[in-house]
């Protein structure tokens, strides 16, 4: 079961970090474009840091300090 569920958890962090990755990559394009008078949606992606990126941003950090938590806590647990 405990590992099923930090099976799980490490799936959806890298869906998460993929998930951050890909938006700092559009804001850098957006910036850039928005620098040599191209729209390309940084608009938008203004709209939607708030109710999107920041929380995959806490989720991504959150999600990596339990699961560094657990894998010691798992270690410690083993090594008795």
């Amino acid at each position: 079961m405990k590992d099923k569920l930090t099976e799980w958890l490490n799936q959806l962090l890298a869906i998460d970090f993929f998930l951050v990755l890909l938006s700092f990559f559009w804001l850098a394009i957006a910036v850039i474009g928005h620098s040599l008078g191209v729209p390309l949606g940084l608009d938008l992606w203004y709209r939607l840091w708030q109710p999107v990126f920041t929380p995959a941003i806490g989720i991504l950090m959150a999600g990596a300090l339990i699961s560094g938590i657990a894998s010691q806590i798992s270690k410690r647990l083993n090594s008795n």
